[in-house]
């Protein structure tokens, strides 16, 4: 009994040395993570928060030469000196804000309103009169979230995250906060666990939708958006593309190939994968039966821009719900259930079964550069390709604004940070010229 209780305390004294020695040695290289950081060639993307107390992961000491004085008008003008900045400042460890810093940042919501400017954002009657809602399905980069949602934000307008289930808990703490902070947005009732290209995905957008549509906020439109993207018009320009529409709906609808028939004529099973995502659904030989109530499918994007009636439709129609179920099975079944609905005779702001195919450069909810489209329909990627998707740079700024889209696709902080700097900067002067135009309404106030 000795013998074993000795080997007892032996073991338990080895286990917290263990567990002191590899505290203070990451301790330690956090210390000469200090040390050597002032001989780095980096970048801060939010320079004022990453050396202030607003922020956990402070530096407090930090090269002059980590700063650029960079102007977007030039950026704009596509200047090849200040295109050049842009090209040496990717070329460096580009640092921006952790998760928990966002977390610590809006742990004070007054303190941090007044830090991001949210009541110097000046609304317009017209817009007032016309408030939009937002479902955003989000999994990481609590960060690149925040300017998301700053860069769109409006006090009348009303927003709704839902987060990924698997997403670390320092995100989904980092959005509880944000959220917290304003009356007007919140986090999705029920949570869904997403997986790529499963019905999962869909059913987040309809969870949201679902809690948008029972909010007293009025909402005329709604827009899904997911934490890569960004808006290519101001809220006053939005609105006022938004009015033309009259009640349709806006979204990408074609008939399907027959490699894309595929994705929902056969059973498909949600399998464990070895690499990136850890399930996705993966193709049966189990053929599936033709879609209920006589549907034709149409295949198109995940994302949309819906009116009012047509989201109550969807909600409320048996037609609507026994398609979710069929499509259960099927892969991706977001990138064929909007586009297919909206095609149903008789849903509001529908769109007539025999029309011309609506292609993704038709339709002006998502503005996506493909890499192999690329010196055919539009110029080169200035950034970088993921799954050959552009990551946008700051040379294609002005391409963006000028392309007549909505909103883009993709945008990453650590491939170019001026990007959606100069992009925030140039419809923050958008808004602010036309609201100033038109009469600002600045009694607008629901934080």
């Amino acid at each position: 009994m000795k013998i074993y209780q000795l080997s007892c305390n032996y073991l338990t004294g080895r286990s917290l040395l263990t567990v002191f020695l590899t505290v203070w040695l990451l301790l330690l290289l956090k210390l000469l993570k200090q040390l050597l950081f002032l001989h780095r060639d980096i970048y801060f993307v939010e320079p004022f928060l990453s050396t202030s107390s607003f922020v956990r992961n402070k530096y407090s000491q930090f090269r002059k030469d980590a700063l650029y004085d960079i102007n977007c008008s030039s950026i704009y003008d596509q200047e090849p000196v200040e295109i050049g900045k842009t090209l040496e400042i990717k070329r460096k460890e580009i640092i921006d804000l952790d998760d928990e810093d966002v977390v610590a940042m809006t742990s004070d919501c007054q303190a941090y309103r007044t830090m991001r400017g949210y009541s110097l954002k000046p609304i317009s009657l017209e817009e007032e009169n016309f408030p939009l809602a937002y479902s955003l399905v989000v999994h990481k980069d609590a960060i690149m979230v925040e300017r998301l949602i700053y860069t769109i934000y409006s006090s009348q307008n009303v927003y709704c995250i839902h987060y990924d289930q698997k997403s670390s808990s320092t995100f989904k703490h980092a959005l509880e906060n944000l959220a917290k902070c304003f009356s007007n947005i919140f986090i999705a009732s029920k949570l869904e666990v997403v997986d790529y290209a499963y019905i999962s995905r869909l059913q987040a957008d309809l969870n949201c939708l679902s809690d948008l549509f029972k909010s007293s906020v009025p909402w005329k439109y709604v827009i899904n958006l997911c934490g890569q993207d960004f808006p290519l018009r101001s809220n006053f320009e939005l609105v006022s593309e938004l009015k033309k529409l009259n009640g349709a709906n806006m979204l990408e609808t074609v008939k399907p190939s027959s490699s894309k028939r595929e994705r929902f004529i056969y059973h498909y099973k949600l399998q464990k994968m070895p690499y990136e995502y850890t399930k996705m659904p993966v193709k049966t030989n189990i053929s599936k039966d033709p879609p209920p109530h006589n549907i034709e499918v149409f295949v198109g994007s995940a994302y949309f821009v819906l009116c009012r009636a047509f989201v109550q439709y969807v909600l409320e129609s048996s037609l609507a719900w026994d398609f979710f179920e069929w499509s259960k099975d099927t892969y991706s079944p977001d990138e064929h259930f909007w586009a297919t609905l909206v095609r149903v005779p008789g849903a509001p702001g529908h769109i007539s079964r025999e029309a011309q195919d609506i292609t993704d450069l038709q339709s002006k909810t998502r503005l996506v550069k493909w890499n192999y489209l690329e010196d055919r329909l539009y110029p080169p990627c200035t950034g970088m390709h993921l799954r050959s998707v552009c990551i946008y740079g700051a040379a294609e700024l002005r391409w963006l604004i000028s392309y007549g889209h909505w909103f883009a696709n993709k945008f990453d902080s650590k491939v170019d940070p001026i990007l959606t700097k100069c992009l925030a900067e140039k419809l923050a002067e958008q808004q602010k010229e036309w609201v100033a135009f038109y009469g600002a309404d600045l009694s607008a106030d629901i934080f």
